[in-house]
């Protein structure tokens, strides 16, 4: 959690750092005395980073991470939810609907590109909820997971409590849900919440990896892959087969669909377009 002591904090500084690479969108949250802590502000500007990146038609992924060396995310700022309390404002209970920063990455349902997470060090309630929306997660193995709201008289109520319970076995997810135990990487990896574990020295090159491999697909199959995926994964299989996919439609008609066979049967690498 973030620490009691006092620390003084550069109010100029942007409390996230947006940066475009190529088709690579880099993503990094900017409160390393505060273990990326985060607050009001930095919400309303993930929102607007967020809105660029899914509208910005150069970007195909994202790479999500925290500043500094000990955190990824350690989740809400108490210190600002202790004084808005004291403000009077009501607690929150599932969901930022009405909130600043509305709506956030637990609740973009609808965002169609890919998100990898980088994780280093503590990935703690809102944090690890970050981290669960994304659609790939690397992790250093001195990282450290948990959702210790319970433990606060919270609840992990920016999507913990739903996707937790949908990535791992129920008994699992509610034995880690209600004692806000924590659990490090290697045990992330065995239970499939995270899919790779690196050293601190070779986060970064498994991170690029993982981007140069989506890079080699096409875009539009990657966004049906994601979106038809989450859409389906309650679904009967008749129901899921039957179904009709926006995303699907925009591949299926799109150039990329027709220019992955030719460039196989040519032998020459494919050049997606992206429609």
């Amino acid at each position: 959690m973030p620490s009691n002591q006092s620390v003084t904090v550069d109010t100029t500084e942007p409390r996230v750092l947006y940066e475009k690479r190529g088709r690579v969108a880099h993503i990094t949250l900017n409160r390393p005395n505060l273990l990326n802590a985060m607050d009001v502000r930095m919400h309303e500007e993930l929102a607007d980073i967020f809105d660029d990146f899914e509208s910005d038609d150069d970007l195909w992924l994202a790479v999500l991470t925290g500043s500094g060396d000990r955190a990824f995310s350690v989740g809400q700022d108490l210190k600002e939810l202790v004084a808005r309390t004291a403000a009077g404002i009501r607690p929150s209970s599932f969901g930022s609907k009405g909130a600043p920063g509305w709506p956030r990455l637990t609740e973009r349902f609808n965002l169609s590109k890919p998100i990898i997470a980088r994780v280093n060090g503590f990935a703690l309630g809102g944090g690890f909820e970050l981290a669960l929306a994304c659609d790939i997660i690397v992790a250093s193995d001195n990282s450290v997971f948990a959702l210790p709201e319970a433990k606060l008289g919270l609840i992990a109520g920016a999507g913990g409590v739903f996707r937790l319970t949908r990535q791992l076995p129920m008994r699992t997810a509610l034995g880690y849900l209600m004692t806000g135990r924590h659990f490090g990487a290697a045990r992330a990896y065995e239970l499939g919440l995270i899919n790779d574990v690196v050293s601190k020295s070779q986060l970064d090159e498994c991170v690029v990896g993982w981007t140069d491999d989506i890079l080699r697909c096409a875009p539009l199959s990657v966004r049906s892959i994601k979106q038809v995926a989450l859409v389906t994964r309650e679904l009967p299989l008749p129901e899921a087969f039957d179904r009709s996919y926006q995303c699907e439609e925009v591949r299926r008609n799109s150039d990329d669909c027709r220019e992955g066979p030719l460039a196989f049967v040519q032998k020459r690498p494919p050049q997606w377009k992206a429609r």
